[in-house]
């Protein structure tokens, strides 16, 4: 294979480039030296050598970016490989950082690009599949989609490896506003955390629909629903912190968007012929973030009320009910105090909007 991301040339369409290609199969050599744009000349040995780090220093960071152990003589390493130790020794060297979190950023870009990189695999061998007529059936594709699922990889990678870095650094700059705007809010709680709104949107009866539907239409349902959860929170400048199956995990600054996700996430669940029922538990709090995700009592609090609240119905606790008061917009009714497990007391409240008819009976 002598195509590689260095002879793209600039405007060819990617149809056009897989034109040019050979007609040979691709294996895992091809698409590794076709991606990364170097095949794999170099052993542990010779890597830890040549970026001048310790045979366990480049050990550690290799596992760090998820992947297996390799024996000292194992010719795994590419020339990119070598320039990635390099960059992250030298950031050490340099004391910018130190050793430990330069393995923790490390791990930070390899647990999420490899779900990205396993989610876009997979939609584009689906769109390969649907295109081309073959029967729509579970399980992986046959090799004639899979070689052509990795020739358009392949010729998609280039134009697709900016809108990575571009999201990135939109992402990065949300991430620091956050923080900035957290020191700068002066929050009066005096634990220890950021203050949050935290939500927990849970699709009702999941265990009957998963019994019901195939394994290729679970996971289209469950792909539908993300992508329109996702839509509703980011819409109200939320953030999906999560998502786990049938639950999606979401938080925001300030209570009043909090509060207006959830209500729109019932609304947008039950227009949907496709998806079941949603509820919802909401709660106000501080959170301790670690890893991307959020950790405490308050995030508790928030799946305690999902597991007590009704089909298309959300539930708040008392904290993010007294924040609402002053906002319009929002209908709160108290029920009577819960003790909730691994929570404790809790006065939960159902969240609706001024116009919606007061439904009588719903809870107790």
């Amino acid at each position: 294979m002598t195509v590689g991301p260095a002879a793209h040339n600039e405007g060819m369409l990617p149809s056009t480039a897989a034109a040019a290609r050979t007609a040979d199969s691709l294996n895992s050599d091809d698409v590794a030296s076709l991606l990364v744009g170097t095949s794999r000349e170099f052993s542990r040995s010779d890597v830890s050598r040549l970026a001048g780090v310790s045979v366990v220093g480049a050990r550690k960071f290799w596992h760090a970016l998820g992947f297996a152990s390799t024996t000292s003589s194992d010719r795994m390493f590419t020339e990119a490989d070598l320039r990635a130790l390099r960059r992250m020794n030298m950031l050490v060297r340099s004391s910018v950082i130190d050793e430990a979190t330069a393995l923790a950023l490390t791990r930070a870009f390899a647990r999420n690009t490899d779900r990205l990189a396993a989610w876009q695999v997979q939609l584009i061998s689906e769109a390969m599949t649907a295109s081309s007529g073959v029967a729509d059936v579970d399980g992986p594709p046959n090799e004639a989609i899979a070689q052509r699922t990795a020739r358009l990889i392949v010729d998609l990678a280039d134009e697709l490896e900016p809108m990575l870095v571009y999201a990135w650094r939109r992402h990065l700059a949300d991430a620091v506003s956050r923080m900035l705007a957290d020191v700068g809010s002066g929050s009066e709680s005096d634990a220890p955390g950021q203050l949050r709104c935290v939500g927990f949107a849970d699709l009702v009866s999941f265990t009957t629909l998963v019994r019901q539907l195939s394994e290729r239409d679970l996971a289209r349902t469950v792909q539908r629903f993300e992508a329109l959860a996702t839509d509703v929170v980011t819409a109200h400048g939320g953030r999906v912190v999560k998502t786990v199956g049938d639950e999606v995990l979401f938080s925001t600054r300030t209570p009043a968007p909090g509060a207006a996700i959830a209500l729109d996430l019932v609304d947008a669940l039950a227009e949907d012929e496709v998806l079941p029922d949603l509820r919802v538990g909401v709660s106000f709090g501080t959170v301790v973030s670690r890893l991307g995700d959020v950790f405490g009592t308050t995030v508790n609090r928030a799946a305690r009320l999902t597991a007590l609240a009704h089909p298309n119905a959300v539930l708040v606790d008392g904290p993010l009910a007294t924040a609402l008061t002053s906002q319009s917009g929002f209908r709160l009714t108290a029920m009577r105090r819960r003790t909730l497990r691994g929570v404790g007391s809790v006065t939960p409240h159902v969240l609706a909007r001024t116009s919606t008819p007061t439904r009588r009976g719903r809870y107790e």
